[in-house]
């Protein structure tokens, strides 16, 4: 992809989910994700509704007249996103790739952060690190951010969550508001996430083809493994081997949300084929 094209793909992209976080999600995230406390800001004079536990008698007894303490919440935030970049991410058979969709839903939490004055950062991961971007702050930043998910190509092709938790644990020693975007084809992760979700306010957004939670009887088809390239021919016409990769395919889901559940982290399962948009503002509010 050349300079111009990308730069109007990521143009493209600001627009859009800007427009989103502006209008949308911008007060849903500051609700949801609250700051550190509230720290003292000033003292003014009382006005009829004031919480009269707000007085300030120190003052008001110096000026004889009723005088409450004003407070601020105090947020300086970090958002982390975490992406998988396998080669399953590359999915997708209806208008839009997995990829595409975590894309615009990534930059539309990093846009809310930005609003709200928070940090963010990203990881991208496969079965290593492919990529780290330090939290900080600004529409640069976040530009930037943009830029690596469109045109960034992973070494890697395949999937390690537990891997990708562990640096998160490794690089973040303070409390962050942690966002993964996966399909989340993956085992054994439980133990990590756990471990992460007791310093961090973690989610996980499972981005998915619905075409894929099942195998159609088409005869024999040849088949290519996502994650490690290896050409299969599979018979389809037998019950057997669609009843297998269903029963697959619904374990993986079924221990994304269960570890998610018990590690005390969120959850929000976004087909392609759905508005991502009502998926966040929904789980915004229900956190609320």
């Amino acid at each position: 992809m050349d300079t111009k094209e990308l730069l109007k793909k990521v143009r493209k992209i600001e627009i859009k989910t800007r427009r989103l976080s502006d209008h949308i999600f911008g007060g849903e995230y500051h609700s949801t994700f609250k700051g550190r406390g509230m720290t003292f800001s000033e003292v003014r004079g009382y006005q009829f509704g004031d919480d009269v536990r707000n007085i300030d008698w120190n003052v008001t007894a110096r000026y004889n007249e009723p005088f409450v303490k004003i407070f601020e919440e105090e947020r300086e935030l970090t958002m982390l996103l975490m992406v998988d970049v396998s080669g399953s991410a590359q999915f997708g058979t209806a208008e839009q790739f997995k990829n595409e969709v975590i894309t615009e839903i990534a930059a539309t939490l990093a846009f809310s952060a930005t609003q709200n004055n928070d940090k963010i950062g990203l990881i991208l991961f496969s079965n290593e690190i492919e990529l780290y971007i330090p939290p900080n702050k600004g529409r640069f930043h976040v530009l930037r951010i943009i830029r690596e998910l469109i045109e960034f190509k992973p070494k890697n092709k395949q999937t390690d969550i537990a891997a990708a938790l562990r640096f998160l644990s490794s690089v973040m020693k303070k409390k962050a508001i942690v966002f993964m975007l996966s399909d989340f084809m993956d085992e054994d992760y439980d133990h990590t996430l756990k471990i992460a979700a007791r310093k961090h306010d973690v989610t996980g957004i499972r981005i998915y083809d619905k075409r894929e939670e099942a195998i159609p009887n088409l005869g024999m088809v040849q088949m290519q493994d996502w994650e490690t390239g290896e050409l299969v021919l599979v018979n389809t016409t037998s019950k057997k081997v669609r009843t297998a990769y269903s029963k697959y395919y619904k374990e993986r889901v079924e221990a994304f949300h269960d570890g998610f559940s018990k590690s005390g982290s969120g959850t929000i399962d976004c087909n392609v084929d759905e508005s991502y948009v009502k998926k966040l503002l929904g789980y915004f509010k229900r956190r609320a």
